[in-house]
């Protein structure tokens, strides 16, 4: 009996789908900050971490061996970029509310994308499982 390797069944999206949920924190994060002074919008760019997301899953994995060792990815400073402002405000906060939603929308319909491509893949395993 073959095993299933997940891993190559759902290709990129599981990691798609996870680093859309972030980026979604982080735009949440922007936008609850638009009348902070000084604060600064950032972003990720989502084709680059999504990069590095797939060659670390080709590479050597690391072991948690201790309770104190950080476990899984968490979103890295390194990949947090700062927006550059079209039109920045005097108390020098950089976030534009009207772009920030168009990013949010535009971000939560490439999560949803992702969903449902992962559903049917899903359902295409079930199905291969049942014979159909």
């Amino acid at each position: 009996m073959a095993s299933i390797n997940f891993t190559n069944a759902l290709g990129v999206h599981p990691s798609a789908l996870q680093l859309r949920a972030a980026r979604a924190e982080i735009l949440a994060n922007n936008l609850a900050n638009s009348d902070t002074p000084g604060f600064k919008a950032r972003d990720i760019n989502f084709q680059a971490v999504l990069a590095g997301e797939i060659n670390s899953r080709s590479s050597v994995a690391l072991e948690r061996t201790h309770s104190g060792h950080l476990s899984g990815h968490s979103q890295r400073d390194d990949e947090l970029l700062y927006r550059n402002p079209i039109q920045p405000s005097i108390d020098g906060n950089t976030v534009d509310s009207q772009m920030e939603q168009a990013l949010y929308g535009r971000n939560s319909m490439n999560y949803n994308a992702s969903f449902e491509f992962l559903s049917g893949k899903f359902k295409g395993m079930k199905g291969a499982i049942r014979g159909e």
